[in-house]
C-alpha cells in the first residue's frame, strides 16, 4: 500500500534584507496558511484527485482554512503529496466548481466565502447511497453497527462544534 501523508508548510521567510527565493514567493503579508494534514492512498479505489478534494473540502467545511486564505500552489501540494500536478489541479477544479475556491492563473487558489446550500432531493439521495456503501464497507471489515453509529454521531458533533466557532 502506498500512502502519502504529508503536511504542507509554507517556505521559510527570507532573512531580513534578503530577497525572496523566487518572484512568485509570497511576502510576509501574503503568507500561505498551513494546510492541515492531507492523506491519500494511491492503492485505494477512489482516485487521488477525489481523495485530495475530499480532504481539502473537510478542512473547508470545518473552517480550518478561512475565506480569503490562499491554498498551497498546485505544484507545491503535488510535490508534497508525491503526485502529478494535474491530479492536484483536478481536485482544485472540482472544489472551484462547487464554489469553494476562486482559481486564477498565476494567482493560485483562494478560499471563497460560501453559504451552506439547501440540499436538493438528488443531493440527499447521493449522500444516502454513499453512506450505505460506506456502512457496508465498514461492516465488511468488522465495524459493528454500534461502532459505526458512535463514529457518525461523533463526526456530526465535531462538525457542529466547528460551525459554532465561526
Amino acid at each position: 500500500m502506498y500512502a502519502y501523508t504529508r503536511q504542507w508548510t509554507p517556505p521559510p521567510s527570507p532573512a531580513p534584507g534578503r530577497p525572496a527565493a523566487s518572484p512568485s514567493a509570497p511576502g510576509p503579508e501574503a503568507r500561505l496558511p498551513d494546510l492541515p494534514l492531507i492523506e491519500i492512498d494511491l492503492a485505494a479505489a477512489a482516485p487521488a484527485y477525489r481523495q485530495i478534494a475530499a480532504a481539502v473540502r473537510a478542512h473547508l467545511v470545518a473552517r480550518r482554512v478561512r475565506p480569503g486564505e490562499q491554498l498551497p500552489t498546485v505544484r507545491r501540494l503535488a510535490l508534497d503529496l508525491g503526485v502529478n500536478h494535474n491530479t492536484v489541479a483536478e481536485a482544485y477544479r472540482l472544489l472551484g466548481d462547487e464554489g469553494w475556491l476562486d482559481l486564477g492563473r498565476g494567482r493560485g487558489a483562494t478560499v471563497l466565502e460560501r453559504a451552506t446550500p439547501d440540499a436538493s432531493p438528488e443531493a440527499r439521495e447521493r449522500f444516502a447511497r454513499r453512506l450505505s456503501e460506506l456502512v457496508a464497507e465498514a461492516r465488511g471489515v468488522g465495524v459493528t453497527a454500534g461502532g459505526a453509529r458512535r463514529t457518525l454521531l461523533s463526526a456530526a458533533r465535531a462538525l457542529g462544534r466547528d460551525r459554532r466557532r465561526t
